[in-house]
Formats: C-alpha cells, structure tokens, sequence
C-alpha cells in the first residue's frame, strides 16, 4: 500500500517512516503544505497521514484543497492540536480520523485499517465476498475456502483491486499505487506480481482486459481453480 506522509517534523517524520516501512507499506514523505498539495495532485495514493501545522500551506488549507478538487483519498490527520474546535473543523472539511500526537503505532496502523475498508464500503476488516475475501488485518487472501498469507506487494496489489471490484486498473495505475518514489520498478514487475497472485489462487483470480489493464470481478473467482 502506498501512503502519503506529510509531516514537517524530521524526527516524527523519519520515527513514521520506519515504522510504516517495517508494516510494509511504501511510503512518499514530503514536510510542508505545498509539497503536499503536489503529490496529492499527481500521485495515487491508498491513505494520506497528514499534520496540520506545515510550512508553506496548512494541513487544513491542504485538505480543503484536496476535497474540492474532487480527491477522496482516505485523510488521517496526526496533529498535536488537542483543542475541540480543531477536531470538528479537520473532521468538517473531510478528514476521515483524528489521531493526537504522541500515539503508539499500532493504534495508527488499526485506524488506517478502519479508514481503508470504511472507503471500500466494509464495515470489518475483509474486504470481497464468499468467493474472494482481502483480510486487511492478517494480510491474507481467501479464494474458495483456501487462505494464503500474501507478501506485501501481493497484498498491496490485491487491496487496489478488492477497493473498486470490476475497475479495470493500467500498469500505471498499479505501479503508482506499489511503488513509493525512487523506486526502480522493472517493467514487468506488475505482470510478475499477477502471475505470482495467480500461481496461488487460479488464472481467473485476476483477469486481464485486452489493451486496458487488469480487473478483479468478485463472481470470477467462482470459476477458477486453485492449485
């Protein structure tokens, strides 16, 4: 999964950076508003874990931004900011959760598991059907009663899938939604991360659209056979 960090603090940043690094998430970290303001323009992005108090143009200002344009990339706000009024103006302009700092990681890495499936439309942490389920908290996979854990890209692949059942995703929009900046992405590494899925849970677990990208529709993994 591929998050945003804007967080201006360079001790809280890099303290972020590892963590989210070591719970396998690919991770941009840029530390004011504006920086922000591009990425979130040009990049896809599974959550956003936003501070408010940035130079350049404040988290709130950012946020605003954001939802006008049209962005609904889940919105975590991580701020020292404890007072009532700005709890209820980042939640009113369209943060999704409010977490204060200091808190613990794991308590972090729960509520950007709530905020994931609460935009996928799930109320608990699976995410698919009967036939095909992401389990969002165990990092497994679960097609036709067989459950494998995934490694994280696996995993990050399935998640961009299972979000929007039926969307058909380019290679761009996946390699965007895997790899963090600076990373050297070869340029078969999403058909080898498919084939990998694949190998696991059956040919029609992913399916290709000729010329356009990769779907996953729910009621296909009816159909195929798991090795």
């Amino acid at each position: 999964m591929r998050v945003l960090l804007i967080e201006d603090d360079l001790q809280i940043g890099q303290s972020l950076l590892r963590a989210l690094k070591d719970a396998d998430f690919s991770v941009d970290w840029v530390r004011d508003g504006i920086a922000g303001r591009t990425a979130l323009a040009g990049t896809e992005y599974t959550v956003v874990l936003l501070d408010l108090g940035l130079p350049g143009m404040d988290g709130i200002d950012l946020l605003k931004t954001a939802r006008t344009s049209g962005n609904a990339v889940p919105v975590l706000i991580l701020t020292a900011r404890d007072d009532l009024d700005s709890r209820v103006q980042g939640l009113d302009v369209g943060a999704d959760d409010y977490l204060l700092k200091p808190f613990d990681v794991p308590e972090l890495l729960a509520r950007i598991r709530a905020v994931i499936r609460r935009k996928a439309g799930y109320a608990s942490s699976r995410l698919g059907d009967e036939s095909l389920c992401l389990d969002l908290d165990k990092r497994t996979l679960t097609c036709n009663g067989a459950t494998t854990v995934l490694s994280a890209r696996e995993f990050a692949l399935m998640l961009a899938f299972l979000e929007r059942p039926g969307t058909i995703l380019s290679r761009e929009q996946l390699e965007d939604r895997l790899y963090g900046w600076g990373k050297e992405v070869e340029s078969n590494a999403v058909d080898v991360l498919i084939h990998s899925v694949r190998k696991k849970f059956g040919q029609n677990v992913i399916r290709n659209v000729r010329g356009l990208g990769w779907t996953v529709m729910l009621n296909d993994a009816r159909d195929g056979q798991t090795p």
